[in-house]
């Protein structure tokens, strides 16, 4: 299969659902492998910045954002749910504000407007991120899983548990005509006892009953359904514009239970963790971590970072000397380096991968707890203690990860360590 980009630009304005501003955002053409690129022209023109996990601003909630530059671009989802709906890999979005327009909460404006605009096929062949084993992220009752499949499909369960939005349930395979049809006319939704709530908060300034369904006792507020599981519908929207951050078109099967962006992104996380090479690596000396993380002597246990990907892993590592403070009390006669300060030296690490995203930078990781440590061998002067962390889990302004420490090759302790990411 070939690669598709528009023949002409299509243009649309309208006000962001959260943000509740009006905005004006102009699609155009783009070349051969460029992927979905975002330009916010009321900051800075000339930065395009493509749509991947990469860009993801990990501390937003109810949306997908990007960092764009200085600024974000929020809520893309329904955008990108065309863009991949539709077949079109490469395109240039051009906005003047933070957030894309709301259009009437659904899809289906966007896709009518890249229809009429046209499709034509390019020269390079598309790329496909083909699923070879299953990847699944669970958390309590939210989960989604992404199976091996030929082609591409979504099955999705609504379950709120609630009177007002009884459960719904719809499986579909995802090619264009059927996106057009079932998909892109669903829209966004909320429970009444909800919208107080999200306005408290500040989501929603430009939502009403007529661009955001407004559930009670099973039926939305001064609007008519378009398909009686249209929440349902809307949900595999969401996925089907989360992960075109991979960049690709899958071919997979998602299963999905109560998920949102948070498990949709970090699905999409995980999944190129598994299929693709890694996306970046570099090595931080000390002085390039202390511009990271707050730590200082006495009490700064990392001394090099290797295979660095922020937000995602990193392998760090402490060269231990009878020279380290510690071992003045622990224990002069028998020099071993604490238990804790092991996992101390790993939880750096950990601050390292999360406070190393750009969105992250001048923050503060604190503990909220350690579970699942083992000791399993003395640490002694003159080893090299090898910290080997990735990211578990990453949710609005918290994360989960996991560190292994070895001396050579020998397992030294293992834990799982979860943070809050603060404002310092």
């Amino acid at each position: 299969m070939k690669q598709r980009t528009l023949k002409n630009q299509a243009t649309f304005e309208g006000t962001g659902l959260h943000a509740g501003r009006k905005v004006t955002v102009c699609v155009r053409p783009a070349s051969e492998n460029a992927g979905i690129l975002f330009c916010r022209v009321d900051l800075a023109s000339e930065l395009k910045v493509k749509a991947s996990i990469e860009n993801v601003c990990s501390d937003e909630m109810r949306q997908t954002a990007i960092t764009v530059g200085q600024g974000r671009v929020r809520t893309i989802e329904h955008l990108m749910a065309a863009f991949h709906g539709l077949g079109i890999d490469n395109a240039l979005v051009e906005i003047d504000g933070e957030e894309v327009p709301g259009m009437d909460g659904s899809a289906l404006e966007f896709t009518e407007a890249l229809i009429a605009a046209g499709i034509e096929e390019q020269g390079a062949e598309r790329q496909f991120l083909v699923v070879k084993a299953p990847v699944y992220i669970d958390q309590g009752d939210q989960s989604i899983v992404i199976l091996p499949a030929d082609s591409f499909s979504i099955s999705y369960m609504l379950n709120y548990r609630d009177a007002d939005l009884l459960d719904q349930y719809l499986s579909l395979p995802i090619m264009p005509e059927i996106f057009e049809r079932e998909l892109a006319p669903a829209r966004t939704f909320c429970l009444k006892k909800e919208a107080e709530l999200l306005l408290s908060q500040g989501f929603g300034k430009g939502a009403n009953p007529s661009n955001t369904l407004i559930f009670e006792k099973n039926r939305p507020l001064q609007n008519t359904l378009r398909f009686e599981n249209e929440a349902c519908r809307h949900k595999m929207m969401d996925i089907l514009g989360d992960l075109f951050l991979c960049g690709k078109f899958i071919r997979g099967h998602v299963i999905a239970s109560r998920s949102g962006h948070a498990l949709n992104v970090e699905l999409v996380r995980k999944l190129m963790m598994n299929t693709e090479p890694k996306p970046f690596s570099k090595t931080l000396n000390v002085e390039e971590i202390q511009k990271i993380i707050p730590h200082r002597y006495p009490f700064l246990f990392v001394d090099r970072i290797e295979n660095f990907e922020p937000g995602i892993r990193a392998t760090g590592f402490k060269q231990v000397t009878m020279n380290d403070y510690f071992f003045q009390g622990h224990f002069p006669g028998h020099p071993v380096m604490p238990g804790v300060l092991i996992v101390e030296a790993m939880a750096q690490v950990g601050g390292v991968i999360m406070l190393g995203e750009p969105e992250n930078r001048g923050k503060i990781a604190y503990f909220m707890s350690v579970d699942a440590v083992k000791w399993r061998s003395p640490v002694l002067p003159g080893d090299t203690l090898r910290m080997e962390v990735e990211v578990l889990k990453k949710r609005a302004k918290f994360g989960q990860c996991s560190g292994k420490a070895y001396v050579g090759e020998k397992l030294v302790c293992e834990a799982d360590v979860k943070f809050a990411v603060v404002d310092a």
